[in-house]
């Protein structure tokens, strides 16, 4: 998966398991919060995260495809 997501953005996709914002993955997988948050944005253009508002904070979380994908990757 990562030939075609690249190492960052599987990481982060892996990383999902819940819900997060910029910051929790960034300090899990030592990638900068700004590095995270153009993998994320990347990630839901091709509609593997989604995004939602909780107050201030925005949180990122796999969507179906995404979960599809990782299990198909982990077989």
């Amino acid at each position: 998966m990562a030939g075609v997501l690249g190492r960052s953005r599987t990481l982060l996709l892996t990383e999902l398991e819940t819900p997060a914002s910029t910051t929790e993955p960034a300090r899990r997988t030592r990638l900068s919060a700004a590095g995270v948050s153009q993998c994320l944005t990347a990630l839901r253009d091709a509609g593997l995260v989604s995004a939602h508002r909780v107050g201030r904070s925005v949180l990122y979380a796999r969507t179906a495809a995404a979960e599809t994908l990782l299990e198909a990757t982990s077989a």
